[in-house]
């Protein structure tokens, strides 16, 4: 019997218990179709965050004290151990001293109380200089950026990100000119940012910035044990991507002689890069989706067991007519792979049906979530129809065998 004879065969037989076979692949559709959108979910996140850590800016290294909650506190013991100062700033900005550096933007960060009228809210305050807007890719959507001359007379000036702004101006009023009180001293709103969303640093539309030099003689006033003004964090940028490591290691040096480390000393400070935190966010999110993947699979599982299942008992159904087969010149081979067709077929079905409800599902997902985009990969439909496939071949084996190795004598006798 040639192998269009036997698909013949085996599709009359799914069809004669239409219903049967239809519940028989529910299993399968389910379980493809959760791989496939728990997969698109996955990659949609992973996606997400690349986008977010890239919108930061472009080469960028940050420089960011080994305890930077305590530095963001301004809590650091007498010592000062860890702490990054103004100085440490100006000096890995100097050419002389790390040539690949193109700007560099400290940044203090407190977390501060913001209010407007009746309304008030704790954020986090941020003290930057003008580089800050190159380096960091900032933009202000209404008004006009932190400049020299603010930096200069160490201006009361505000400018609100795009979440702050709506939690202080919650009515949509124009904010341009209005007074916010930061830690009851008053500042001018002078620019509203551009929406960023969240990063591997957190939101970055929550936050208010003032200028650096208002924030150390205005709000929080500190400094380390060198009478430096301290910095929360050194944002930097370097002059291409494939000087980053060089400039990483140039930048090491000049604060560990800074600091007076010796050799012997682990460093006070830590310089990451972009490409540092895309690692660390792609091992979360690859052990994310694999985690997921896995919870969908336990679903084919189940759908192969149900084929087995149900392959038994058609096995049992259809007992006189393996016999009857078997009896007029049907071989072993022809009866096995009638069977296996059957099973392949149910979970084939099932997995072609699974894959629209999982990209269906994928869109679905996506229109919930304003941010998230979800993706559905080739691989992820490869992944999942193969997967069916061995599913239907594996649970369609011992049906198969076992309706191949009847014995024609008895089946014949079977009633």
């Amino acid at each position: 019997m040639n192998l269009t004879e036997s698909v013949r065969i085996a599709l009359r037989g799914l069809a004669a218990n239409k219903l049967r076979s239809a519940l028989t692949m529910l299993g399968i559709i389910i379980g493809v179709g959760a791989v496939i959108a728990l997969l698109s979910v996955g990659q949609g996140v992973a996606q997400l965050v690349t986008e977010q850590i890239q919108s930061i800016g472009s080469n960028v290294l940050f420089v960011v004290p080994v305890n930077i909650q305590a530095a963001s506190a301004g809590a650091m013991a007498a010592g000062g151990g860890g702490a990054l100062s103004l100085a440490d700033a100006e000096a890995i900005a100097d050419p002389d001293l790390v040539p690949d550096v193109v700007a560099v933007a400290p940044e203090y960060q407190r977390s501060a109380t913001v209010e407007r009228g009746r309304e008030a809210i704790v954020t986090t305050v941020a003290g930057i200089t003008p580089e800050y807007a190159t380096v960091r890719n900032a933009k202000v959507a209404e008004g006009r950026f932190i400049d020299e001359t603010d930096m200069a007379a160490g201006s009361r000036v505000a400018l609100l990100g795009a979440t702050a702004y709506q939690r202080l101006f919650p009515d949509g009023e124009y904010a341009l000119g209005q007074t916010v009180r930061i830690n009851s001293i008053p500042f001018r709103v002078i620019g509203i940012m551009e929406e960023k969303g969240g990063s591997g640093f957190g939101s970055q539309d929550n936050i208010v910035f003032v200028p650096l030099s208002t924030a150390h003689t205005r709000l929080f006033r500190g400094r380390t044990v060198g009478g430096s003004p301290r910095v929360t964090v050194i944002n930097v940028q370097v002059a291409s991507e494939d000087r980053m490591d060089a400039a990483s290691e140039a930048i090491r040096d000049l604060l560990r002689q800074r600091h007076k480390l010796s050799y012997r000393d682990d460093d006070d400070f830590s310089v990451i890069s972009q490409k540092d935190i895309l690692s660390i966010f792609g091992e979360i999110t690859s052990v994310l989706t694999l985690f997921l993947g896995a919870i969908a699979g336990i679903s084919l599982l189940v759908g192969g067991i149900g084929i087995m299942n149900i392959m038994l008992v058609s096995v049992t159904e259809r007992t006189r007519e393996i016999g009857i087969r078997k009896a007029v010149g049907a071989k072993r081979r022809d009866i096995l792979i009638q069977f296996l067709i059957e099973a392949m077929v149910l979970s084939l079905v099932g997995g072609a049906v699974g894959i629209l409800l999982g990209v269906a599902g994928s869109l679905l997902i996506a229109r919930l979530s304003e941010d998230l985009v979800t993706v559905v990969t080739p691989q992820a439909i490869l992944l999942a129809t193969g997967f069916s496939a061995a599913v239907g071949l594996f649970f369609g084996i011992y049906p198969a065998t076992r309706a191949a190795r009847l014995n024609p004598i008895d089946a014949l006798r079977y009633e």
